[in-house]
């Protein structure tokens, strides 16, 4: 039997039931456990997120260094202007972020409580043609 049965990232917030409408919708996912002050969905891909109430939440003000970035949310996508129109048309916001280096592109943006997190889209590793 092991040890942790289900692991969580679990986001303060001060509407849980708000919040885990967005990434519901965000991650074609659902709802598994709902209580007065906490929501659990599963994302299509297995990803389980957590949305705890405080009411005392205040959002990370990342990229400003004032309250500096403490945790973040990675998701990897197939079409990243696909994926930033449903971001913005649920309630979320496009973050000012530089160009990334690297084999991959990515967008940083912020949920509706202020939460931010990473889009990526991974390049091909197949060699060019031609």
């Amino acid at each position: 039997m092991p040890l942790v049965n289900a692991g969580f990232v679990v986001l303060d917030c001060a509407e849980p039931e708000k919040l885990a409408v967005f990434y519901t919708e965000l991650l074609d996912g659902e709802q598994t456990e709902a209580t007065a002050n906490r929501v659990e969905i599963r994302g299509a891909d297995g990803t389980r997120l957590a949305f705890r109430r405080d009411m005392n939440a205040t959002p990370p003000s990342w990229p400003r260094p004032e309250n500096s970035l403490q945790a973040h949310l990675d998701f990897v996508v197939e079409d990243l202007d696909e994926a930033e129109r449903r971001i913005i048309g649920l309630g979320g916001r496009a973050l000012e972020t530089k160009d990334a280096a690297g084999p991959y592109e990515e967008r940083g943006y912020a949920d509706p409580a202020g939460h931010s997190f990473t889009l990526r889209r991974i390049a091909s590793t197949a060699p060019k043609q031609g």
